[in-house]
């Protein structure tokens, strides 16, 4: 108990408050729950403890078994959404871990796979972008880590996810559909400047689920890559992503 850090304890209570679900019981709100379930994972799991960002994974979760018809399952949701919660966070934890960021087995490494999925499927809007040096960091770090639960309403977020768990190579679909997301607005980004384009892409806008799934299926099946993010098979190496996008040179011209 020691080592429990209180502001980790505060910002899971803000986190609960601010996710949206349904309360299990006449005495209990939802974030009650969700504060509670992330408090005992930090507990169990102290080389991850607490990011904020994990209320987002773990809401859809939760408010898929507290929704359960049945009340006998709809009674254990919380014992449920925490198995669910933790298997889940043992496949995309380390894109929370910081110190592995850099690597090949974090968060960098999945956002250089969708900057080279774009500039291998569409080199126009791929170039435009990066002549208006928008990083992808800024819009994709979220979309990758969150696995795009904040960029759509619960229902299309519940469906996005049955598709992204089906895939064989995990979370190597959800490459695909952010690849897809950028290309379908591509008219308005390639109409936009930095401040409009950067604009879009955080506050996406509303977009039909079966167009970006379509398009991201269409992707995958014609547009092979190989993907740098690595998985149990592969070794950790390190990924300079200002390099790849040709960053540090222009800062050191800019600085020259």
């Amino acid at each position: 108990d020691d080592d429990y850090d209180d502001d980790d304890d505060d910002e899971k209570k803000n986190d609960g408050e601010r996710t949206k679900a349904s309360p299990p019981t006449k005495n209990e709100t939802h974030h009650d729950v969700i504060q509670r379930i992330l408090f005992v994972y930090a507990k169990l799991n102290p080389g991850v403890r607490y990011v904020q960002g994990m209320n987002e994974i773990l809401a859809p979760i939760y408010f898929t078994f507290a929704q359960d018809p049945e009340k006998t399952f709809k009674a254990h949701a919380e014992a449920d959404a925490f198995f669910c919660f933790s298997n889940l966070m043992t496949e995309i934890r380390d894109r929370f871990i910081r110190t592995l960021d850099c690597t090949s087995a974090g968060i960098i490494a999945a956002v250089k796979d969708v900057n080279d999925l774009l500039a291998k499927a569409d080199k126009k809007l791929h170039g435009h972008l990066r002549k208006l040096n928008i990083d992808p960091r800024f819009y994709a770090f979220r979309w990758l880590t969150l696995l795009l639960s904040q960029e759509f309403q619960l229902p299309d977020t519940l469906r996005l996810w049955d598709s992204l768990f089906a895939d064989e190579k995990r979370f190597q679909y959800l490459t695909y559909c952010c690849c897809s997301m950028l290309i379908l607005h591509r008219q308005q980004l390639l109409s936009s400047g930095f401040a409009e384009g950067l604009r879009l892409l955080q506050d996406y806008p509303p977009t039909d689920l079966h167009d970006i799934l379509a398009l991201a299926t269409q992707l995958k099946n014609r547009t092979k890559l190989n993907l740098q993010t690595s998985n149990s098979g592969q070794l950790v190496m390190p990924i300079d992503l200002d390099a790849h996008l040709g960053l540090d040179v222009r800062r050191r011209t800019k600085t020259g």
